[in-house]
């Protein structure tokens, strides 16, 4: 199970990175983040809804009501123009981190 403070810290971007794909609903995030994890990141609605809350407040989501293909109502999410700018960045921040940890453990890799 990975660190609630890296799943937190996490959270945004991969919102963003799945609604980029298509207008999507809570349940089914929360489930596809799970499956794109093989189940080591393992979201809650209380985790998520504040997520999804926070964007939406930001303007950089748009959330409405739809009727689903089982007829049942559903708050669709779908990211908007300032969503994609804030995805551009946070993936330019996350791309830092992970090249730099990537660096750092082929030196230790190489040291041992």
């Amino acid at each position: 199970m990975l660190k609630k403070e890296l799943v937190a810290a996490s959270a945004e971007p991969l919102v963003l990175s799945l609604l980029n794909q298509g207008d999507s609903y809570g349940y089914a995030i929360i489930q596809a983040i799970k499956q794109l994890s093989d189940d080591r990141i393992q979201w809650s609605d209380g985790m998520l809804y504040p997520v999804l809350h926070r964007l939406e407040k930001r303007g950089q989501i748009r959330a409405r009501w739809r009727v689903s293909e089982t007829g049942r109502r559903r708050k669709y999410y779908s990211i908007r123009k300032s969503g994609r700018a804030a995805l551009a960045s946070m993936k330019e921040q996350w791309l830092v981190v992970h090249e730099t940890l990537v660096q750092l453990w082929r030196l230790e890799h190489a040291q041992s």
